[in-house]
């Protein structure tokens, strides 16, 4: 007797996981070459490439008056060559993987990157690991597209390319697979999360290999948070939420002002840079993302007018980055803006009550976690995201508290998103609840096409004559539902010579031809039973025994019904808002 051999099926599933794989080990590995590239730009005005904010201080004030606006006008035109490339209307890996059908041009993908790179080694205040998530979904994108896989795995594998590169470039695996999922897919099913996981912890893994991953805020000495700063960890989400739509807010108005100057989108960089550069003529700590000065934060102390000077300045600095169309995250300046809140606010906690003095950096973290909760509406993500940056699980319970109620408070306020995508999965979610509790009986039409058991066939097939159906609706004397008859049958019967003339229509009727409706089904639950169903109407009947038919429900009126909804569901978010959709 043979023994039965183990093999590993190479089925879906092992496919998409060895893919996933592949696709850590590309975002890992575009993420060391960004870096590389931003040390090669900054050897064009400095023979030291390093931390930006370094490069900046060593510079003469000319010079960091006139870099940014020298980037601004390359970034500006690189973007032009991307839009000349190709005119998709989902640049962003965002877009391709929420909206879109996976697929990003390479072309303009590359050139976006370049812009970007352009933009951050010459001073701008956004983020360089936006352009890095890009370039790594940009080539799991380009592997589904040579491996020839289907739409829908073409999608999920960008996914895993944009959660390896938040892994990279982040040193958070866990984080960066839950802020595709939270985020961008809008589902934390674990079809779609474990190949995320897979993806994000290979780039993690080859990030300790080749030497490049370091924990962006080490705190080994934090100390556990104790149980009398958790009230004020909540009041600082609350504060929080309301600061980081202000936030947004802001960006979206210094976006809006330059897009009224007329200016062709170069040139709008190039300003947009000039003006970053006039700020760093005296305060060179706003170039660049801002990574050493919340490190500065984390481990120093600030004077209270020193924090608040730099917290207005970063505002005013990504702004003028993002407001004037660079390309690149916000993500980290958030960070930055949320840390300094947050040592302002334990300043002036520690002022008002010396007992809770001496945990600026507890609080400098909850800020930045709460802050980047409520600007991304993605509070478990932020949680993550803090703890594998610090490695310092004492945080975990102030980050709970401050994170959830900054999210819930800024959903409340209804004011901006940091992601357009958001939008689209909010959308979604209530259109389905609408149509959740949008009832059937409502779109309820009397039935025509009725004819009762003991009727002779003739009369039915007079009424096949008369209505343009396939089917009549069989009732007994008392209305109470017995099933169809098919025109199909009828005419069967009558190329069989069958006699039916001589026939009852309760001796020729049908039960399994239509599955009846009934009228306290949601609307989504009867598209997915018309869905199933190739014709154009379906009856309604109650659900006593015997059933008694009430009436018919057509498709169309479904259809139209649905789209009235989504309509609804745009108009009141485009009145509630309409800041958010700019």
């Amino acid at each position: 007797m043979r023994r039965p051999s183990l093999r590993i099926q190479a089925d879906g599933v092992t496919a998409m996981l060895c893919w996933a794989a592949l696709a850590g080990l590309g975002g890992a590995l575009v993420t060391i070459a960004f870096h590389a590239g931003i040390h090669a730009i900054q050897r064009l005005f400095t023979e030291q490439p390093g931390l930006i904010t370094q490069v900046m201080g060593s510079l003469s004030w000319p010079l960091r008056l006139l870099v940014p606006a020298v980037g601004g006008l390359c970034a500006g035109a690189l973007l032009v060559a991307a839009r000349r490339v190709s005119r998709d209307k989902h640049s962003s890996y965002m877009e391709a993987v929420a909206i879109g059908d996976g697929r990003m041009s390479l072309g303009q993908g590359l050139l976006r990157s370049l812009s970007s790179l352009c933009t951050v080694a010459s001073g701008g205040s956004i983020g360089r690991e936006g352009a890095m998530v890009h370039l790594a979904a940009l080539w799991s994108s380009g592997l589904g597209r040579l491996l020839r896989v289907d739409t829908a795995h073409l999608r999920l594998l960008a996914a895993c390319g944009a959660a390896a590169g938040v892994s990279a470039a982040y040193g958070a695996p866990l984080a960066g697979a839950v802020f595709v999922g939270e985020i961008i897919l809008g589902s934390m099913s674990f079809q779609n999360f474990g190949p995320l996981l897979v993806a994000a912890a290979v780039s993690s893994l080859v990030m300790h290999l080749t030497g490049h991953y370091e924990p962006r805020y080490p705190l080994p000495d934090l100390q556990a948070a104790p149980v009398e700063l958790l009230l004020p960890c909540l009041a600082l989400g609350v504060l929080a939420g309301v600061g980081a739509a202000q936030f947004l807010r802001c960006i979206h108005g210094v976006r809006t002002l330059f897009d009224r100057t007329g200016l062709g989108l170069p040139w709008r960089l190039a300003l947009g840079g000039l003006l970053l550069g006039a700020l760093l003529t005296q305060l060179p700590d706003m170039a660049g993302n801002g990574n050493r000065v919340v490190l500065s934060l984390l481990h120093d102390h600030w004077a209270w007018q020193t924090v608040l000077l730099m917290l207005l300045c970063k505002v005013l600095a990504t702004a003028l980055t993002a407001g004037s169309g660079a390309v690149g995250g916000v993500f980290t300046p958030t960070l930055f803006v949320g840390g300094a809140l947050g040592v302002l606010f334990g300043q002036v906690l520690g002022d008002a009550w010396p007992m809770l003095a001496g945990h600026g950096a507890v609080f400098a973290l909850v800020g930045m976690g709460a802050f980047l909760a409520a600007a991304t509406s993605a509070p478990f993500m932020a949680i993550l995201m803090i703890f594998e940056m610090t490695l310092s699980y004492q945080m975990v319970l102030p980050l709970v508290l401050a994170c959830v109620v900054a999210y819930f408070v800024s959903r409340g306020l209804a004011q901006a998103v940091m992601y357009e995508v958001t939008l689209h999965h909010e959308d979604n979610q209530a259109l389905r609840q609408r149509l959740r509790q949008a009832r059937l009986d409502s779109l309820l039409r009397p039935a025509e096409t009725v004819v009762r058991t003991t009727m002779p066939v003739r009369q039915a097939q007079e009424m096949f004559l008369d209505y343009p159906v396939k089917y009549l609706y069989v009732v007994d004397e008392g209305n109470c539902w017995q099933g169809v008859i098919a025109q199909q049958d009828l005419t069967r019967m009558m190329l069989g010579e069958i006699d039916v003339a001589a026939k009852t229509c309760g001796e020729v009727l049908r039960l399994d031809f239509v599955k009846p409706l009934y009228p306290d089904l949601s609307l989504d639950e009867a598209q997915a039973q018309f869905s199933a169903f190739q014709g154009e109407r379906l009856p309604v009947v109650s659900r006593d025994r015997p059933a008694r038919l009430l009436g018919v429900v057509y498709k169309s009126d479904l259809l139209e019904r649905y789209s009235q909804l989504k309509r609804a569901v745009d108009s009141e978010d485009a009145f509630v808002l309409s800041p958010r959709r700019r």
